[in-house]
């Protein structure tokens, strides 16, 4: 399916990044003034700013109720509090490089992949390296994604966790004091927006938080929404970014357990290009024309191919639920090509694979399809559904089990930095949480060069963070870019303005 109005939906229509970039960047802004302040001031002289007296009444703020409650501090008279007290509530004492909070943009600029900070005069020198992520890949836009309600959002807000203290306490946007604000900035951006396809079908568009960094998955709320408008003979279709490998594992085993919601079918959309690709056929780049290979006949590339869609299935069934896999149909495709991938997606294990000519002709491309995903539908069995690893095991052996059943790996390296990060994660108790692998989606592998589907290779883990308020942890695999950049000829050469008509 076209969404429509595409245009304006690209552009600004939804508002939801913009909210986002507001809210994350927001904290950015706090926690460097805070470590700012406290550097150039007495206890007494924060005490006095962050509670000044009004009409000769020093107050608290709710937020800071909240965190004199973390502190164990149950008096709520600022006047009441001992200089011991006051040290405690005004001190983050936030060691700067311990943030792990960024910026955000959502504009491609490698040259904001890492910055220096605080060189104004003004600033007194009170420098630090840090650098921008996509707004896309930020934790506020996985928490709009995963929130199931305004109190839940409000809750993750205030649990992310933005850097450690000197002593090794944990610093979160709580104790900042922005949590509030930031659920204020994404009050609106809470609600899905409601658009259509060519053909009229219902369409909600809510959250983009990107695949190969973030969980890639639309969100719950809306998804929730869906469900209760279509009815119980109704279905609801919802997007998991990329292959089975990256946004369908993140669906089920970060996704499903925070809505509780269970799948009735997997639709695997594979095309007989990409096949070729894997099969051993010429690269593929953005903005450089396809080789003629891809618009000919070539079987053996073809069946060489399948074995990276056949992972995916085997992936899919690893859940426990039917698979349908969608051939979406191009010109050039050859009636011998499709009849391959049919074949080997069923002796992989797919309940169906059905050719969809729906680029082409519409609905009308599409009802085979529909039509097998009704049966598979009907044919799941939902106690059948497994999570691919239970959340009591620690980071590493969830990693491994990643590689291991997912990717088709066997071992795992990792980096200093991401051992001690692991070691601190585990200390502070985050080990519990889900894993979000950052890899890249062209390959299997942590490799984007390697295509197919091999097996006992070697992934590299080069960095881990923990995205608290989300409710996972962030696993980097290789080498990951959290900030793209623009390529030589970039869309905006396509892209202006009729001064006549304003389209």
């Amino acid at each position: 399916s076209q969404v429509i109005p595409m245009e304006e939906f690209n552009l600004h229509l939804t508002g939801d990044v913009y909210a986002v970039s507001a809210a994350t960047n927001l904290l950015a802004a706090a926690i460097d003034a805070r470590v700012f302040h406290e550097s150039k001031q007495t206890d007494a002289a924060l005490f006095r700013r962050l509670c000044p007296k009004k009409k000769n009444v020093r107050t608290f703020s709710p937020i800071m109720i909240r965190r004199l409650v973390k502190l164990g501090i149950s008096k709520t008279n600022p006047d009441d509090l001992t200089k011991e007290e006051i040290s405690k509530f005004v001190r983050l004492d936030i060691n700067p490089d311990t943030i792990t909070w960024k910026r955000v943009v959502d504009t491609n600029d490698r040259f904001l992949r890492v910055i220096e900070v605080g060189k104004a005069p003004s600033e007194k020198g009170a420098t630090r390296i840090t650098g921008f992520d996509v707004s896309v890949g930020s934790e506020v836009m996985a928490i709009l994604a995963l929130t199931t309600d305004l109190a839940d959002m409000r809750k993750r807000m205030g649990e992310i966790v933005v850097a450690t203290s000197n002593k090794g306490d944990l610093v979160t946007a709580e104790d900042i004091g922005a949590a509030g604000a930031m659920t204020v900035l994404m009050k609106d951006g809470i609600m899905p927006t409601l658009m259509q396809t060519l053909e009229g079908s219902p369409v909600f568009v809510h959250a983009g938080p990107f695949a190969n960094i973030a969980h890639g998955n639309s969100s719950i709320l809306a998804d929730k929404i869906a469900i209760k408008l279509v009815g119980s003979d109704g279905f609801v279709v919802t997007e998991a970014g990329f292959g089975a490998d990256v946004g369908m594992e993140k669906f089920f085993d970060i996704k499903c357990r925070s809505s509780g919601l269970i799948p009735n079918c997997v639709v695997l959309v594979t095309t007989i290009r990409a096949l070729k690709m894997h099969g051993g056929g010429p690269a593929v780049k953005s903005g450089a024309p396809l080789h003629n290979v891809y618009f000919q006949e070539n079987l053996e590339l073809v069946k060489v191919g399948c074995v990276n869609m056949e992972r995916h299935i085997n992936t899919a069934l690893l859940f426990g639920v039917n698979v349908v896999v969608a051939i979406n149909k191009f010109s050039a495709d050859t009636a011998a090509e499709i009849a391959i991938v049919q074949s080997a997606a069923k002796n992989a294990g797919a309940f169906d694979a059905v050719l969809s000519d729906h680029w082409a002709t519409g609905s009308a491309g599409a009802g085979n399809l529909a039509k097998a995903v009704q049966l598979a539908c009907k044919a799941t069995k939902k106690e059948n559904f497994r999570f691919l690893y239970p959340l009591s095991l620690s980071i590493k052996e969830k990693i491994q089990c990643l590689v291991e059943k997912v990717y088709g790996g066997s071992t795992v390296e990792y980096t200093e930095k991401a051992n001690k990060q692991i070691e601190a994660y585990t200390s502070q108790g985050f080990d519990k949480l889900p894993i979000c692998m950052a890899k890249t989606a062209l390959s299997v592998t942590d490799d984007p060069s390697i295509k197919g589907a091999p097996t006992g290779f070697t992934v590299s883990i080069t960095d881990v963070r923990a995205s608290v308020g989300a409710g996972f942890v962030i696993v980097y695999m290789g080498t990951m870019a959290t900030m793209f950049g623009l390529p030589t000829r970039p869309a905006f050469y396509d892209i202006d303005v009729d001064l006549k008509t304003g389209n």
